[in-house]
């Protein structure tokens, strides 16, 4: 009993000892923050916080603005013909390969003519023989003329004699013209190049038999290339033939002289095609894609802004920040535009925005409404 009795004086006399502890703990914490504020005071006195400083962009309402359009055609050949012979016959030469270049007059192919010299050699022989019974029957009335005026030969014979020259004549103008026509026959079994061009493709090979009008090669010119590109019909109204138009081949712009437009529409594509020559000296394949490229009127009112000056809203809408002048700085205010057009790092817009408004540029997300900021050196 005297025990407990010592040990519950023993925490009485302790007690007071942890609460002076506690208090202390507190004051100190107390003074700690006294001190930490009043310095952030004095630090705000001393130093006070800048405004913001923004880049700004002026927003100029306009009525219309200018779109880049392409729009697709090809490279096609200024001539380019599928040759085969006139004639039937057997291959005999075909050296030539795809790719490679001709002249114009140039023997591509040619057919076995073993059968057309034979027939030529018989012609000329009968020919001769025609001439030389001709060149006797000349004579021979020549002078039965003479004999006729005096009545040693009868008027009935030298008729004959005649007549029989004027038979031979006819003959060897049949004659000759069977032989004219074997050495067109013979010219023909020559397959020559129309023009200057490439061999673009090759449909038989040497040894084959073909008929008249088969398909043998097909030639492609290189020079004198033109471009068909379609395009609708109200921006085919707005082109003028000669004028010069950009083209992009091969992602390099050149200049094409507006040839023709034609006067009907694809009724699969809905576009008029229009021709365009292409320059001497570039280096394009027939069916290579090429584009047109073109900047197109658009009659809607608005106006340029760069892309950093958008913040995007609710509903599809995008907000801008318009500054209005309060004292020295500019106090920042919201509006709502709609974006119309992107252009590479620009927007065309249209929206609630005056004519002349000085708009945040970039940075946006770091400003709230109503802030007051100053404008960057250079605006």
């Amino acid at each position: 009993m005297e025990y407990t009795q010592g040990k519950s004086g023993a925490r009485r006399a302790r007690l007071p000892a942890s609460l002076i502890g506690i208090a202390t703990a507190v004051a100190v914490v107390v003074i700690v923050t006294g001190v930490l504020e009043a310095r952030v005071a004095f630090t705000d006195a001393v130093e006070p916080k800048n405004p913001l400083s923004v880049a700004t962009v002026r927003f100029e309402v306009q009525d219309s603005y200018s779109r880049p359009v392409s729009y697709l055609g090809l490279i096609t050949a200024g001539r380019k013909a599928t040759l085969g012979f006139e004639i039937p016959g057997q291959i005999a030469t075909l050296e030539l390969r795809e790719g490679d270049p001709v002249s114009r007059g140039q023997e591509l192919a040619g057919l076995d003519t073993s059968g057309l010299q034979a027939r030529r050699k018989a012609t000329a022989a009968e020919l001769e023989q025609a001439r030389t019974e001709l060149e006797l029957a000349q004579i021979k009335s020549s002078r039965q003329k003479e004999l006729s005026a005096t009545g040693a030969v009868s008027r009935e014979a030298f008729d004959d004699t005649r007549l029989r020259a004027r038979a031979l004549s006819s003959q060897v103008e049949a004659v000759e013209a069977r032989l004219a026509s074997i050495d067109i026959e013979l010219e023909k079994s020559r397959l020559l190049a129309p023009y200057d061009g490439v061999i673009a493709d090759r449909y038989v090979y040497q040894g084959a038999v073909v008929s008249p009008g088969t398909p043998v090669m097909r030639l492609v010119e290189l020079t004198n290339q033109e471009a068909r590109i379609g395009v609708p019909a109200t921006m085919a109204a707005q082109l003028e033939i000669g004028k010069q138009y950009a083209l992009t081949l091969r992602d390099q712009s050149l200049q094409a002289q507006l040839l023709t437009i034609r006067p009907d529409v694809d009724p699969i594509t809905r576009t008029t095609s229009v021709v365009f020559a292409i320059p001497p000296g570039v280096n394009a394949l027939d069916g290579e894609p090429v584009t047109l490229d073109y900047r197109e009127p658009v009659q809607m009112r608005g106006g340029w802004l760069p892309v950093a000056a958008l913040l995007e809203g609710q509903r599809g809408t995008w907000n801008v920040l318009r500054l209005e002048r309060d004292g020295e700085l500019y106090r920042t205010t919201r509006e709502s535009v709609e974006v119309l057009d992107i252009q590479g790092d620009r927007v065309y817009v249209f929206g609630t925005l005056p004519d002349g408004a000085l708009i945040v540029a970039q940075g946006i997300h770091r400003i709230t409404p109503g802030t007051l900021v100053t404008l960057s050196e250079g605006n």
